[in-house]
C-alpha cells in the first residue's frame, strides 16, 4: 500500500511562486527531482487571489492534489508600521480563499507559509510551536501577523470539520536571490545589500538604521526551499513547524551590516542611524521540533549565503525587485 501512495501523481501547486521562497522551491525540486511531483509556480498575473472568483478559476484549472501556500502581501518594518489594516484584510482574504478551495477540491495536503512575527511581543525565549497564540503580536506589524495566525487556526479548523491535512511553517527571516531589495520596503538584508550597492557606488558609509542591536536568525532561501519539500512530502502533522537555523547562529543586525559591508568590500565603513525605530529586539525560535526530524541538517553558513545573495544581485541588479 505504502509503495503505490509513494508512487502517486502529485500536482503541486505553489502561490507566490515567483517570489524569494517560490524561487528557491524551483531549484531545490530540481536538486532533489521525484518522477511522481509536477510542480505548477503560480505568479500574480495568473490571478488575484484575494478574489474568490479568480481563486477558484486557478483550482479548477489546474487541479492541485497538493498546495504550497507562499502568497502573501508582505513587507518590511516601516511598511507594516504605516498599513496595519491592509496586511491583515488582504492576508486573510488571499488565506480563506486558498484553504477553502484546497478543502473544496480535495487538495490532500497544503502547506502554508507563516513568519515567527506572528509570535507574542512579551513571551520567553526561546520561542517555540507551541506558543503561537499566547499574546499579542508586536504593534508594529499586527495586521499581518493576527492576519498569518489565522491560518493556524483555519488548518485545525478544516482538520476537525473537515478532516483536511493542512499544515504550516514558519521559518525565521528568509533572504536570498528574487529577493525584494527595496529600500523602503524590503527586509534586513536586502535592504542593507541595496543601500551597500548605492554606498559602494557613491563611495558613501553604509547607513543602518536602528542601534545595530536586535537580535535575528536568518535563514537562506535554499536551505528553507529544501525544509519545505521536507514538510511537504513527509511531516503529517497539523500542527505548524518551525524552520531555522539553530539558536547560536542568532546574530545582531549590526554583525550583519558588517558581512553585507565586507561583501561589498566598502570603504567608508558603517554608520548606525539610532533615531531610526529597531523594531522586536530579539524573536529567538527554537528549532528543536525540526532537529527531532532532521537531526542532521546542515545549513549554509550565514557569511556564505549573503555573499552568495550579494553575488546575485550585482549579476542581476536591472531584474530585480527594488
Amino acid at each position: 500500500m505504502w509503495l503505490i501512495m509513494g508512487s502517486e501523481k502529485k500536482i503541486i501547486l505553489v502561490t507566490g511562486g515567483s517570489g524569494l521562497v517560490g524561487q528557491a522551491i524551483k531549484q531545490a525540486k530540481q536538486q532533489d527531482p521525484r518522477e511522481n511531483e509536477t510542480f505548477i509556480f503560480l505568479s500574480s498575473k495568473d490571478g488575484d487571489l484575494k478574489d474568490p472568483a479568480a481563486t477558484q478559476r486557478i483550482f479548477e484549472r489546474y487541479k492541485p492534489t497538493h498546495v504550497i501556500h507562499l502568497a502573501a502581501m508582505v513587507g518590511g518594518l516601516f511598511n507594516n508600521m504605516k498599513h496595519n489594516l491592509d496586511f491583515l484584510r488582504n492576508n486573510i482574504l488571499i488565506n480563506d480563499n486558498v484553504l477553502q478551495n484546497s478543502y473544496k477540491l480535495g487538495v490532500k495536503k497544503v502547506v502554508s507559509c507563516l513568519s515567527t512575527c506572528i509570535f507574542p511581543d512579551q513571551t520567553t525565549y526561546p520561542i517555540d510551536e507551541t506558543m503561537i497564540h499566547n499574546g499579542p503580536p508586536h504593534s508594529s506589524n499586527f495586521g499581518y501577523s493576527y492576519a498569518k495566525r489565522l491560518i493556524d487556526v483555519q488548518n485545525h479548523a478544516y482538520h476537525q470539520q473537515h478532516g483536511c491535512h493542512f499544515t504550516a511553517v514558519i521559518p525565521t527571516n528568509v533572504f536570498g536571490a528574487y529577493d525584494n531589495f527595496n529600500l523602503e520596503d524590503g527586509h534586513v538584508i536586502p535592504g542593507l545589500i541595496h543601500k551597500a550597492y548605492i554606498a559602494k557606488k557613491e563611495g558613501k558609509p553604509l547607513v543602518v538604521y536602528g542601534s545595530g542591536k536586535p537580535l535575528r536568525q536568518f535563514i537562506y532561501s535554499i536551505d528553507l526551499a529544501k525544509l519545505f519539500l521536507f514538510v511537504l512530502r513527509e511531516y503529517e502533522e497539523i500542527d505548524p513547524i518551525i524552520l531555522s537555523v539553530d539558536e547560536s547562529s542568532e546574530v545582531s543586525i549590526g554583525e550583519v551590516a558588517q558581512i553585507v559591508a565586507d561583501a561589498f568590500q566598502l570603504e567608508h565603513g558603517i554608520v548606525l542611524d539610532s533615531t531610526k525605530a529597531d523594531g522586536q529586539y530579539k524573536k529567538t525560535a527554537s528549532n528543536k521540533k525540526l532537529r527531532g526530524y532532521l537531526p542532521d541538517f546542515q545549513f549554509m553558513p550565514l557569511k556564505d549565503a549573503i555573499e552568495r545573495t550579494v553575488q546575485w544581485f550585482n549579476l542581476n541588479y536591472n531584474i530585480a525587485r527594488k
